[in-house]
């Protein structure tokens, strides 16, 4: 008859195997991890807002952007007022995503426009350009 592993055993041996991989994992998290974009560009998380499709579905507009701050104090500033970008960001792509009419494509330039404005208002001056990266509708 072959040898058949006790399952309770290997279970309670895996907290064990957690805690020996945790140094290792803590110290890969430790490390700084490069950004994508370059040393100038602030990554801003996807926004999201609910659309109309056809029939009276509901869909979804996704938009991936970021920010180019070659300005180092300006690139400091923006890195701390994120979560501030974000909620304007959110909102602007909110409003606009509820508006869109179904089967109607999304206009980039006036994005864009709209997320720029609010990205000099809160940094209090201009220097920060928006990046978008893409713009889906589902």
């Amino acid at each position: 008859m072959p040898h058949v592993m006790d399952r309770r055993r290997f279970l309670s041996l895996a907290p064990i195997a957690g805690l020996l991989a945790w140094p290792a994992a803590s110290h890969a998290a430790g490390a700084e991890k490069k950004k994508s974009g370059g040393g100038s560009y602030v990554p801003v998380q996807t926004l999201l807002g609910t659309t109309m499709r056809g029939a009276g579905r509901r869909g979804v507009m996704s938009v991936d952007c970021g920010l180019d701050v070659p300005d180092e104090a300006l690139r400091t500033r923006a890195e701390q007022s994120v979560p501030r970008l974000r909620a304007a960001y959110l909102q602007i792509v909110q409003g606009y995503a509820s508006g869109l009419a179904p089967g109607a494509l999304p206009n980039a330039d006036y994005i864009v426009q709209s997320l720029q404005r609010q990205t000099d208002a809160i940094l209090g001056r201009r220097g920060a350009r928006v990046l978008l990266g893409g713009i889906i509708v589902n």
